[in-house]
């Protein structure tokens, strides 16, 4: 994984050089025979950093970890929070459970697959938005609901909607 020029391939150094430091930080919380323990955290810094969990990034924890990169893929294709393939600027998770639903988030799915132009979860051409069904955002009783960039918004209108998005850089 490391190279001989102390890079890690695939991976800019700069953003590695910053992970390692980051990644000391977190490794302070856990004694020092369990660092493998944080492989959730290390693999959200390293999406931070690098846009998103990819192979190199997945490989690049484990190594810092003392782990095997299967296991680093093990818990990063598990977690919805990780993202193993690129994603739009801002990522929108629309929450399609059953109260959700029927409060209104079946139908704020559908107009925000219209409104993005969208057959179904996905990106948009231009690489600005990932829309995606979320199983369960915790908001029954201020549904509909929907994270934006871990941001929640609850009791939502296309209305409310077009503002929030509307707002985003």
């Amino acid at each position: 994984m490391t190279n001989h020029a102390g890079g890690v391939e695939g991976l800019p150094r700069e953003k590695v050089e910053q992970f390692d430091r980051e990644l000391s930080r977190i490794l302070d919380r856990y004694p020092p025979d369990r660092k493998a323990s944080a492989m959730i955290p290390a693999l959200r810094l390293g999406q931070t950093l690098f846009g998103y969990v990819s192979p190199a990034v997945q490989a690049l924890a484990a190594e810092r970890l003392g782990t095997s990169p299967a296991r680093a893929e093990e818990v990063a294709t598990f977690y919805v929070m990780l993202e193993t393939h690129p994603f739009g600027k801002h990522l929108v998770e629309v929450c399609t459970s059953v109260s959700c639903s029927l409060s209104g988030g079946d139908r704020l799915w559908g107009y925000l697959q219209q409104k993005l132009a969208l057959a179904g979860a996905g990106s948009t051409p231009d690489g600005r938005f990932t829309l995606r069904e979320a199983e369960c955002l915790g908001s029954c009783g201020t549904a509909p609901a929907m994270l934006v960039d871990e941001e929640m918004y609850e009791q939502l209108t296309p209305q409310k909607v077009d503002q929030i998005l509307g707002g985003l850089k």
